[in-house]
């Protein structure tokens, strides 16, 4: 056996487990000490134990390249060190099918934590095998003449989803549910709504399993996080997430296929104190490089955040953080974006009627300040969706296990009159237009919309605001169709094709709120019961807000079209005046979330519309048609 086996010792650069033409080469710093090494392992579990050596060692990393071919014997053998002279090239490199390997130290079996492929967690919520290992990656994918999009901040439209939650349910209507072939198969639908990138909460191997202690008892359960957020395996894909054999196969193709179809693929990465900061810019840039992804979104604390935005290879993809993250000083790069914590909670309030919130709103719409990315949203995988924060005051947790005492209680919800599910007419059209109101403020602001899976059209997590362990009708995403859904998904679409149509819906830089083209009117301008006169006082709840489009080229070079949105958040309705156009044109309704469209009326001269309670219009100039008055 040891004369079929040539080793050689090396004094390594880097780490990680690669094949050459004549061997494969093990490189990590996952162990240490005078007894350890590598364990191959075939496909009848046969295993090869070849020691490291101080030859091979460099500072903490250990080299160790194992020549072909690698002839296995059945039960357990061992190479005792390297053998003696020149070790022999053999330019058959054998086959690895099925072979697998781990580290050992003494007598503990180590999995490398730099494996491009794990082998043994391949089925969903199922315990992993008593020894799970690490797999040899192939780099036999045809990428062909794959082009990332490369879409800037102020042309995306940003959707997120958790890989499995968004088709594991029966009416996905998808071949392989929960997993990437399962968002391929969605592509055309993604395709058709608008959306230019998904977001996936991490798609990395990471052990769902988890053990909690139950909040003010002495007892642990155990239950399935799907979410993600832990320690991991950051090189390889998630394997229960492909239908494929090979989830790096499944991953390569859906970034492929999500080109094809011009939309971008970012990723969360979560990196817990335990991750030695020093590998993260390795990691990500293994991710772009080897799998094409198009951005990344980064949580932890003290990441080292001026390497990752300085790193040539990184500063042409998307590079996203929350607002509230652990960094002392945010960062200022163009491919930087900034997810808005503030945007979703004082959104939130106005939407149901708080007082003080129109100067957040004035602020909140027009945020863009260009330096960096601003990522607007109302709904993400953690809180309620944006239905529930139609239908619940408060979080509903229970089935997690922890006494109702895990998620935030800070939602910014308003039920609309009753807790729950309602039959009740006044109150399910309320949520209605309420839902809308929501939607059209995220797609009438400046910066990026971020959407996530299922709100487009009221998916429902029952009121759960923390369902990371509800794999489960409570979790996923339900795409039966219903009369509700189907009315806020073709208002979402009508709202995504607007802000595509007209530029000055989405600037790539802030808009000043001056006359800097000396035209007579500002680019935007903010409006009340009278035109040019704003009420943003304390118990304000309603503006009307003014975006001059001829600030601004079409792509045809013509002027864009001038917009005013007549926002009433308060219970009772509000007259709001428009400015005068310029001769010749006129304005006109393009949509209204409240089903009684509201008509101009002149009023002492002024042109005002009555705005019916809790609901915006949205008006578009036009030019008159001949005899128009």
């Amino acid at each position: 056996m040891n004369q079929a086996i040539k080793t050689a010792y090396f004094k390594p650069e880097r780490k990680g487990v690669y094949t050459v033409s004549d061997g494969i080469c093990f490189c990590t710093d996952a162990v240490a000490g005078d007894n350890c090494g590598v364990i191959i392992y075939d496909e009848h579990d046969n295993t090869l134990r070849i020691p490291f050596s101080p030859k091979g060692r460099r500072g903490c990393l250990y080299g160790l390249k194992v020549y072909f071919p690698i002839t296995m014997v059945a039960g357990e053998q061992s190479v005792e060190g390297p053998p003696a002279g020149e070790p022999v090239i053999y330019p058959d490199e054998g086959s690895l099918a099925g072979c697998r390997y781990n580290y050992y130290c003494d007598d503990e079996t180590v999995v490398d934590p730099d494996a491009r492929v794990i082998y043994g967690r391949s089925c969903w919520g199922e315990p992993s095998e008593p020894v799970i290992s690490g797999g040899f990656y192939c780099q036999d994918f045809d990428w062909g003449d794959d082009q990332p999009p490369e879409t800037p901040y102020s042309d995306s439209i940003i959707y997120g989803m958790q890989v499995r939650s968004f088709t594991m349910h029966k009416s996905s209507g998808v071949k392989h549910r929960g997993t990437f072939e399962g968002i391929i198969g969605k592509l055309p639908y993604l395709q058709s709504l608008g959306i230019t990138a998904i977001e996936l909460l991490p798609a990395y191997e990471f052990d769902e399993w988890e053990t909690i202690i139950v909040p003010n008892q002495l007892e642990e359960r155990s239950l399935i996080n799907g979410w993600g957020f832990k320690e991991a395996y950051y090189y390889a894909p998630k394997a229960s997430f492909g239908a494929d054999i090979r989830p790096d196969r499944s991953f390569k193709t859906l970034v492929q296929e999500s080109h094809r179809a011009g939309i971008e693929v970012l990723m969360y990465f979560f990196f817990p104190p335990t991750v030695n900061r020093a590998d993260i810019p390795d990691i990500l840039r293994f991710w772009v490089m080897e799998y094409h992804i198009d951005g990344i979104h980064l949580l932890g604390h003290d990441l080292p955040l001026s390497i990752i935005t300085h790193d040539p290879l990184l500063s042409g993809i998307k590079i996203l953080y929350n607002e509230y993250s652990y960094w002392e000083e945010q960062p200022r790069f163009p491919n930087t974006g900034v997810f808005r914590d503030h945007f979703k909670n004082e959104i939130r309030r106005l939407l149901k009627g708080d007082e003080d919130m129109i100067e957040a709103l004035l602020y909140h719409q027009r945020n863009n300040p260009g330096e960096r990315g601003t990522i607007n949203y109302l709904a993400d995988y953690g809180g309620f969706s944006l239905f529930d924060l139609t239908a619940y005051d408060q979080k509903h947790n229970e089935a997690n296990g922890e006494r109702n005492l895990d998620g935030t209680n800070h939602n910014f919800s308003w039920n609309c009159g009753v807790e729950g599910p309602s039959r009740k007419k006044l109150v399910r059209e309320l949520r209605l237009k309420q839902i809308k109101n929501a939607l059209a403020l995220l797609f009438l602001s400046q910066g990026t919309p971020f959407l996530y899976s299922g709100d487009e059209f009221g998916n429902t997590r029952f009121g759960n605001n923390n369902t990371y362990c509800q794999d489960n009708e409570v979790g996923w995403v339900k795409w039966t169709p219903n009369q509700m859904g189907s009315e806020v998904l073709a208002f979402t679409r009508s709202l995504i094709e607007l802000r595509k149509q007209h530029p000055i819906l989405h600037l790539p830089t802030e808009i000043p709120v001056i006359d800097y083209a000396q035209g007579g009117t500002p680019i935007m301008s903010y409006h009340g019961e009278g035109a040019w006169r704003p009420d943003s006082g304390l118990y304000s709840r309603s503006v009307g807000i003014m975006c001059c489009g001829r600030y601004v080229k079409q792509q045809d070079g013509t002027d864009d079209d001038s917009f005013y949105f007549a926002i009433n958040m308060h219970w009772k309705p509000h007259r709001l005046a428009l400015p005068k156009l310029p001769k010749g044109f006129r304005w006109s309704l393009v949509t209204a979330t409240d089903p009684d469209r509201p008509e101009l009326e002149v009023e002492n001269k002024e042109l005002s519309i009555m705005v019916k309670e809790r609901s915006i219009s949205i008006f578009k100039s036009r030019k008159k048609a001949e005899g128009e008055g």
